[in-house]
């Protein structure tokens, strides 16, 4: 019973219990959150030759509160828009649009998103999103994952140096300052659920 109840994300709490209502509401979660993740990468913090944007914390966010099916669709289905030519990346349409611009560059970062996602809403479903430390393991965890994946891709196409002075380097405090919060945000949304007598441990 116990593992049931930590098995719950934050978002279920505001689906139908079961149904058709059930489905359609998880498929509007899922849309909406691409929206979000739109949107997060589409705000950019310029910082020397990298841009920085708010994906990483979108995501942390979303995995974290949606669990880990829905967190993945999401992903997934961010992906597919991408892939067919919506303007949905950081850099996209002035740096090319489609597959050809998932195989770039960004090729690891983007494959590093679902993977991140993943790690996020599993520890999510086993009710880790309670806690900050556990919670905050588990994102600085994925941020290293998404920071390997990109480098990895990106060594293939500027070599080993180039990929950690651009692709790692820049972003490794700003993407520590993004998991903290994101691992306390969650937690403390189900804090007030609580308080409100609407949440349980």
């Amino acid at each position: 019973m116990s593992q049931a109840i930590a098995s719950r994300s934050l978002v279920s709490l505001a689906l139908p219990r079961s149904g058709t209502a059930r489905i359609a509401a998880q498929a509007l979660a899922v849309v909406g959150g691409t929206l979000l993740l739109t949107l997060a990468a589409k705000t950019k913090v310029v910082l020397g030759p990298v841009d920085l944007s708010l994906q990483n914390l979108a995501i942390l966010l979303i995995a974290a509160s949606f669990g880990l099916r829905l967190g993945v669709a999401t992903l997934l289905l961010y992906l597919a828009e991408g892939a067919m030519g919506f303007p949905v990346f950081q850099s996209t349409p002035e740096k090319g649009i489609g597959l050809a611009y998932m195989v770039g560059p960004t090729g690891g970062y983007l494959v590093g998103f679902v993977v991140m996602a993943a790690m996020v809403g599993y520890a999510a479903d086993r009710g880790w999103d309670r806690n900050v430390l556990k919670l905050g393991a588990v994102m600085f965890l994925a941020q290293a994952m998404l920071l390997f994946l990109g480098f990895a891709w990106l060594s293939v196409l500027i070599g080993a140096d180039g990929a950690w002075q651009f692709g790692v380097l820049p972003f490794i405090l700003p993407d520590l300052v993004k998991a903290a919060l994101a691992a306390c945000l969650v937690p403390a949304g189900w804090a007030a659920l609580r308080g409100l007598g609407l949440g349980r441990a």
